[in-house]
């Protein structure tokens, strides 16, 4: 008789999914914050919070299981994670990012649904959203914007740069942190009108107007102007189809000098389509946001490079914030 295996994996997928939705509420709710001055017990937390300790408590033990809280004596502590990333005022706080979790795991949610009607449940169409919805998604971006305006300055030696241009830019945070680590840079954010006015909030508050521009146009339309130093197109690609992504290629080519250089920042398959992690689960968010967009391979983003007089590409799997991928490459 053949043996019965035991439902070990299905039932660790349908538990291990608290931890992250402890993170959620704890970012929600703002747990991290009121920490940073020291332990406290769940009383003095929740008091700290406006919030009741009985409904609090159970939180801040899945927390505590989750490895981003620590406990000892009846006082929960932040871990260093938590208090470098998820502590309000800190350069590095990517605490907003609930807006965007909320966002994706709602999606996720609803894959077979989007499956089953061969169209996004839950699709993300830039030009038609609401302000507040726009808003939302941005400022749950923008955190990890500025990391890897960071990382990319810090990394790949920014500084010899002049001009940058950051395409699709959101928020306009790479632009931003890539200016704020590099003191001779200057920078062009381009995006959709209705986006545009976000990233100038952003950059306005980040008192880089005189150095951080920010240009309403459509990199779908007309080849771009220019001759720029670099360019960075962070979660462009993994939105567009196939052919809207060779377009948007060549017309950001087209405003890069010749031996200037591009990263594009996203989820990127390995050529089998089984890794990196990251990039295999988003593909189940985009299928419910978005009408063509997906996880491209390594294979499909070199060849579109090529296509677009682009050189010596190469891609890093998961070396940048949040499990993305770097592909580098330069323009002949």
């Amino acid at each position: 008789m053949k043996e019965i295996p035991p439902p070990s994996i299905i039932q660790g997928h349908a538990y291990s999914i608290y931890r992250p939705l402890a993170m959620l509420a704890g970012m929600q709710l703002d747990v991290f914050t009121p920490l940073d001055d020291g332990p406290k017990t769940a009383a003095e937390l929740s008091k700290a919070l406006g919030l009741r300790s009985d409904k609090l408590s159970p939180l801040l033990y899945a927390l505590v299981q989750a490895d981003l809280l620590t406990l000892a004596d009846d006082r929960f502590a932040n871990t260093p994670q938590s208090d470098v990333y998820l502590v309000k005022g800190r350069p590095t706080y990517i605490g907003s990012a609930h807006e965007l979790y909320s966002d994706m795991w709602s999606a996720a949610l609803g894959v077979a649904q989007s499956i089953k009607a061969d169209a996004p449940h839950a699709r993300h169409d830039f030009g038609s959203m609401s302000d507040s919805e726009l808003g939302a998604f941005f400022r749950g971006l923008h955190g990890g914007a500025m990391a890897t305006g960071r990382q990319l300055a810090t990394t790949f030696e920014f500084d010899r740069f002049q001009s940058l241009l950051d395409v699709g830019g959101g928020s306009g945070g790479v632009a931003i942190a890539a200016c704020q680590s590099c003191g001779a840079l200057r920078a062009t954010v381009l995006e959709l009108p209705k986006v545009a006015s976000i990233a100038r909030t952003f950059v306005d508050a980040a008192n880089l107007v005189q150095r951080v521009d920010v240009v309403a146009t459509d990199i779908l339309g007309s080849p771009l102007e220019g001759a720029h130093d670099v360019a960075v197109l962070r979660y462009l690609l993994q939105v567009l189809s196939p052919d809207q992504a060779r377009l948007a290629l060549r017309n950001v080519g087209a405003a890069l000098r010749s031996g200037g250089e591009m990263f594009i920042i996203g989820h990127v398959l390995d050529d089998a389509r089984l890794s990196p992690a990251p990039a295999v689960g988003m593909n189940l968010v985009f299928l419910s946001l978005y009408n063509d967009g997906q996880s491209y391979t390594e294979s499909e983003h070199r060849t579109w490079l090529e296509e677009a007089n682009f050189k010596d590409v190469s891609v890093q799997f998961g070396a940048g914030p949040n499990g993305a991928s770097i592909v580098k490459a330069r323009k002949m």
